[in-house]
C-alpha cells in the first residue's frame, strides 16, 4: 500500500509499513529527501499536504493519530489524538485539517496546531466516512467506504443534501468501497471505485456520474483509497494502484487529465 499527495513542485509518497514521507521532483520524479516520521505505523490510511502551513498531514488509524511533518530542514513531527479510525484527509478554504473518523462517523475539523475547530457528526444514513472534502458551499463532499457504497453531499449539521448510492439505478451500477475523493475546480467530484477498478466523477448534485476514460495496460487495478491526488495546475491526476489491501505490491499512476473529467 502507497499513499501520494502533491504540493507545488514536489510530490510526496509514503511506503507501506515505512515510517517516512518521501518526496520527489514534481517535474522528472526525481528523489529529493525524506522526512522520517516517528511512532508511524503499518497502518497509515490518508495524506494530504498544506502549503500555507508547509507541512504534510498523516492519519494512522491504529493510533487513532495525526502526523503533522513540517517541510523544513528541520522536518519537525507534532502528533495529537482524534476520533476512532481516522482514514483520509483534506485541507479546506480556512486551511485547516478535515478529517474523517470512519468508526466515530464523524468529520472534525483542526487548525493546523492541533485544536479542534468543529466536529461534525454524520446523521444517520452517512456512516463509515472514508474521506471528506469540504466544498466551496461549506458543504462537504463524504464518501462511504462501504459495499455498496455512497457518496454524499452533507451541511454543516451532518444532514445529507445530496447522495448517490447503492439504489441508484444509472449505466455506472453501485460503488465498492468508495473511499478517496478529489474535487475539481469546475467543483466536479472524482471517487476511486475500489473494488470496481475505476475513478468516477460526479456532478456536485451527484445527479450525473461517469467512469473516467484512463489509458493504462490492462486498466486500473485495485485503485487504493489511500490516496488519489489531482494537481490541477499540472493536469494530472495520481493514483494509487494496489493488488490487495494492504499490499506490498503498489505503484503509482499518473494520468494527463487537462481535458478530464
Amino acid at each position: 500500500m502507497i499513499a501520494v499527495a502533491s504540493l507545488d513542485n514536489d510530490v510526496f509518497i509514503v511506503r507501506y509499513g515505512c515510517p517516512q514521507i518521501e518526496v520527489y521532483n514534481a517535474d522528472n520524479y526525481a528523489y529529493r529527501f525524506r522526512i522520517i516520521v516517528p511512532g508511524l505505523t503499518k497502518h497509515m490510511c490518508g495524506i494530504t499536504a498544506c502549503g500555507r502551513n508547509k507541512c504534510v498531514y498523516l492519519s494512522d488509524e491504529h493510533r487513532n493519530w495525526i502526523h503533522r511533518a513540517e517541510l523544513s530542514v528541520s522536518g519537525a513531527v507534532k502528533n495529537w489524538w482524534v476520533s476512532m479510525w481516522p482514514q483520509g484527509l483534506s485541507v479546506n478554504n480556512a486551511h485547516n485539517l478535515v478529517v474523517a473518523c470512519c468508526r466515530a462517523s464523524t468529520l472534525q475539523e483542526y487548525t493546523t496546531h492541533g485544536t479542534l475547530v468543529r466536529e461534525i457528526r454524520l446523521h444517520a444514513g452517512v456512516t463509515k466516512p472514508g474521506h471528506a472534502i469540504q466544498l466551496p458551499t461549506g458543504d462537504y463532499v463524504v464518501s462511504q467506504c462501504l459495499s455498496p457504497g455512497a457518496v454524499s453531499v452533507v451541511n454543516v449539521g451532518g444532514e445529507v443534501i445530496y447522495s448517490y448510492g447503492p439504489s441508484y439505478t444509472s449505466d455506472i451500477g453501485q460503488m465498492m468501497y468508495p473511499k478517496s475523493l478529489a474535487v475539481t475546480s469546475n467543483d466536479d467530484i472524482l471517487v476511486s471505485d475500489q473494488m470496481r477498478d475505476r475513478i468516477l466523477s460526479l456532478n456536485r448534485s451527484l445527479s450525473h456520474v461517469h467512469a473516467l476514460t484512463l489509458s493504462v495496460d490492462g486498466g486500473i487495478q485495485y485503485p487504493s483509497g489511500t490516496c488519489m491526488c489531482l494537481d490541477e495546475s499540472r493536469g494530472r491526476l495520481y493514483v494509487v494502484e494496489g493488488t490487495a489491501w494492504l499490499s506490498t505490491s503498489c505503484r503509482v499512476l499518473v494520468f494527463d487529465v487537462t481535458a478530464t473529467p
